[in-house]
């Protein structure tokens, strides 16, 4: 079956070059390329990156990595005026890399200077974090991508996922990176599903604490992500804490939240079951040093004697203690 323009003549053309039909075009993907199209039709007018995602139903990281590539390609000449940079958020304190990746030195940098993948991983990862990388941060990515393997699309994808978190130090950046390889995460696909996964998990955090006008500040996600990525706590469970949090010291508090859940890291504790368990326990011994007889239901919990008639709430008062003394 053949296919022919209907009447090209009568309307205004774009010209593509053969050599980008030929040769630039084969190694790009179709993304790339409609953005280059784009740039082509409009190549008199000033054109910002917003314009491009709209017109082409983009993300804005989209139309960045696509203009990154053509630059690359000597196709594209990219101005501040056509490229706003992203501004790097600075961590507080410079942290020094890992140990792992410090092993990576200036020879692994020379032999890596001919693959043209990690050339143009650290090119775009320079774009996204709006800085030129000194020989330490070129370590860190040349450890990530050869010696963990990581596909250049995923760490392209883990810079633009990190900087649009607000965090744009290179630390934070290996942080994430050495997480997601320890998970078995190697695609974008498999990256951005755990992402939103953990997206929802902070939300809720935030929204169970009352503070749903704001994201977490980088010490409250790190502390979010101990209870779920490391600790393995379920959103229930970490939820609970919260709510327990506000009950006993009315105001949200990380630090407070934190040591309960370390608590019951301690203790064991894998469900709600668990807790209501710990809570038993807990009140039992509370009871029986205090001398009072404790009764329980056939459902396990507590029931009130005659000269405490009244419902008690399942408040860690440990817990509370413990803060308390950390505070002063």
């Amino acid at each position: 079956m053949a296919f022919r323009l209907t009447d090209p003549a009568a309307s205004r053309v774009t010209v593509v070059a053969n050599e980008f039909i030929d040769n630039c075009m084969v190694s790009a993907n179709g993304e790339y390329v409609k953005v280059y199209l784009y740039l082509l039709r409009h190549q008199a007018e000033q054109i910002e990156i917003g314009d491009i995602a709209g017109a082409l139903n983009h993300t804005e990281a989209d139309v960045r990595r696509a203009l990154a590539y053509w630059e690359r390609a000597g196709l594209v000449c990219c101005t501040e005026s056509q490229i706003p940079a992203r501004k790097a958020v600075q961590s507080q304190t410079e942290e020094k890399p890992s140990a792992v990746s410090q092993s990576y030195g200036q020879d692994d940098l020379n032999r890596l200077s001919g693959d043209d993948a990690f050339a143009e991983l650290l090119y775009i990862a320079q774009k996204y974090m709006n800085k030129v990388f000194s020989q330490r941060e070129c370590q860190i990515f040349a450890y990530l991508y050869d010696g963990l393997h990581m596909r250049p699309d995923l760490l392209e994808y883990l810079v633009e996922y990190c900087v649009q978190l607000g965090h744009a130090n290179i630390r934070y950046i290996e942080a994430v990176a050495l997480n997601w390889h320890q998970k078995g995460i190697t695609t974008v696909d498999s990256a951005r599903t755990y992402a939103v996964s953990y997206s929802k998990d902070s939300f809720a955090v935030m929204k169970a604490f009352g503070l749903t006008d704001r994201k977490p500040a980088p010490a409250e996600q790190q502390i979010i992500e101990k209870w779920f990525q490391e600790w393995g706590f379920t959103r229930e469970l970490v939820l609970e804490a919260c709510r327990r949090t506000i009950e006993a010291i009315h105001s949200p508090s990380f630090k407070y939240t934190d040591t309960i859940l370390s608590d019951w890291k301690k203790a064991g504790v894998h469900c709600m079951e668990d807790v209501l368990r710990l809570d038993r326990e807990r009140g039992k011994k509370r009871a029986e040093e205090k001398g009072r007889p404790v009764s329980q239901s056939a459902s396990g919990r507590r029931i009130s004697n005659q000269f405490h008639n009244f419902e008690q709430r399942d408040v860690d008062y440990d817990a509370l203690i413990l803060e308390q003394l950390r505070q002063k």
